[in-house]
């Protein structure tokens, strides 16, 4: 609690500052002043959410080896986490149609929390498909939250500075992940039995048993934890007054406001789009480490230092890319960075060593801008439709679900092709790609024209 707290105190200063800058000095404003309690505690959300995200990411390997599982088996904990993301989201944004942000975001840290705690009975049950229970009621959670703090954060403000105004919110989601990565390396990680897959097969059922108590308590401590901490903030968001920022509509028409969204293709690209860079987002992150350590040797608290590493770069890219939006467009931007994470994605498959494993980390930068440019560009102009559409965009986080178990199967081949699996299954986060490369060209030259 006391570090969760900390966190949360360096959270509000680092955001705190950048935020007057904003104010003061931008000719275009991105945020009125009156914005400025209710922006810092949603975005708060943005890096509680991550740290989930990432926490969770070297937990596919951790499960694999501590119950003895394949890697497709191990990676059904991101099937578990991301389908909670595509079951909630819906009923998430007629919730707050019906109610409000706010609500939304309450509902969504409760949720959470619940989830984090059902790591209790699942850490004493000993078996795997208690710990995805608790995973998909925690997503369902981050879905509300999802739905809720997007657009919530897109509506602080003028409309033609909403895309750097989450740009600028999102870019403190990886600071959460930081944290989520750091925990999994030295709470996690550092602390399981070293004892492999194979060595455990060969303990007597005694030692076993007890060997996989102990590591299934030490990945149950820390969300725990976690979960007092969102306690903490629910009960703060609770109290304070946030303004509504939305219409007073709250009839649900649903189908309609589904029709009038599809007859923009920006925003079912968008859907497509987002689905393939959740996807990419969770292959990359998550399977540094079997690159690490299937390619190289490596530890799994060392393979996890690089991951780190590589979310250390994805925030600073972020900063970098929300101040370059100020001269280019969102579409182009994202094009080229795309064409950047082709060029990083084939490093890793093709280069040998290290330089393939820094070329699988230099990807962290290509990614950064995004999930909130996609989103952005997805919902400009959409108004009080765009809780609908929301909840379409949260719902592609399904790409976080259904890609990497299928990256798990390709590394359990073996061999591919004549390269080792765990390099061949790079060419899905490249194919991921070009998804999202021919949505930002399509963006700045098709869409931008037509007004689609």
């Amino acid at each position: 609690m006391r570090g969760g707290a900390g966190f949360f105190i360096i959270f509000m200063a680092l955001i705190i500052k950048p935020l007057k800058l904003i104010m003061e000095k931008q000719k275009s404003v991105v945020l009125p002043r009156g914005m400025v309690l209710p922006f810092v505690l949603i975005t708060s959300c943005f890096a509680l959410w991550g740290f989930a995200n990432d926490i969770t990411n070297p937990m596919v390997k951790a499960f694999s080896r501590i119950l003895m599982m394949s890697n497709f088996e191990g990676s059904l904990v991101q099937f578990a986490f991301y389908g909670g993301y595509f079951a909630m989201a819906f009923p998430a944004a007629l919730f707050i149609k019906r109610f409000s942000y706010k609500a939304g975001i309450l509902m969504g840290l409760g949720l959470y929390a619940a989830g984090a705690l059902l790591f209790i009975p699942a850490s004493l049950g000993m078996i795997f498909w208690p710990f995805l229970l608790a995973y998909f009621v925690l997503t369902c959670g981050l879905s509300f939250l999802e739905t809720s703090a997007n657009p919530y954060i897109l509506s602080m403000g003028p409309a033609e500075t909403a895309t750097r105004r989450l740009n600028f919110a999102q870019a403190f989601n990886p600071m959460g992940s930081l944290l989520g990565m750091f925990t999994a390396q030295q709470f996690i990680l550092a602390r399981l039995n070293p004892a492999s897959a194979a060595e455990r097969a060969a303990m007597d059922p005694e030692a076993l048993h007890a060997v996989t108590a102990a590591d299934l308590m030490v990945i149950r401590n820390p969300y725990v934890v976690i979960a007092l901490v969102i306690l903490g903030v629910l009960a703060v968001i609770a109290l304070v007054r946030l303004p509504r920022n939305e219409d007073q509509d709250r009839d649900i028409h649903f189908m309609v406001t589904v029709r009038r969204l599809l007859k923009h293709k920006r925003y079912y690209e968008g859907v497509i789009a987002q689905f393939f860079y959740v996807g990419v987002q969770i292959m990359v992150w998550t399977f540094i480490i079997h690159y690490a350590v299937n390619e190289l040797g490596l530890s799994e608290t060392t393979a996890q230092g690089y991951n780190i590493a590589a979310m250390v770069i994805f925030v600073t890219s972020r900063f970098i890319s929300t101040y370059l939006l100020k001269f280019v467009s969102p579409g182009r931007l994202l094009m080229a960075l795309a064409i950047g994470g082709l060029a990083t994605t084939l490093g890793a498959i093709f280069l040998q060593g290290m330089a393939g494993l820094y070329s699988l980390v230099a990807i962290s930068a290509c990614m950064s801008l995004m999930f909130p440019t996609i989103y952005g560009i997805a919902l400009e102009g959409m108004g009080s439709d765009a809780k609908i559409g929301a909840a379409g965009l949260i719902m592609a986080i399904l790409g976080g679900s259904v890609l990497p178990p299928l990256m798990g199967s390709v590394i359990d081949l073996g061999s591919v092709a004549g390269f080792s699996a765990t390099r061949a299954s790079f060419f899905l986060p490249f194919l991921c790609f070009v998804v999202i490369t021919l949505y930002g060209y399509r963006t700045f030259a098709v869409h931008s024209r037509s007004g689609e």
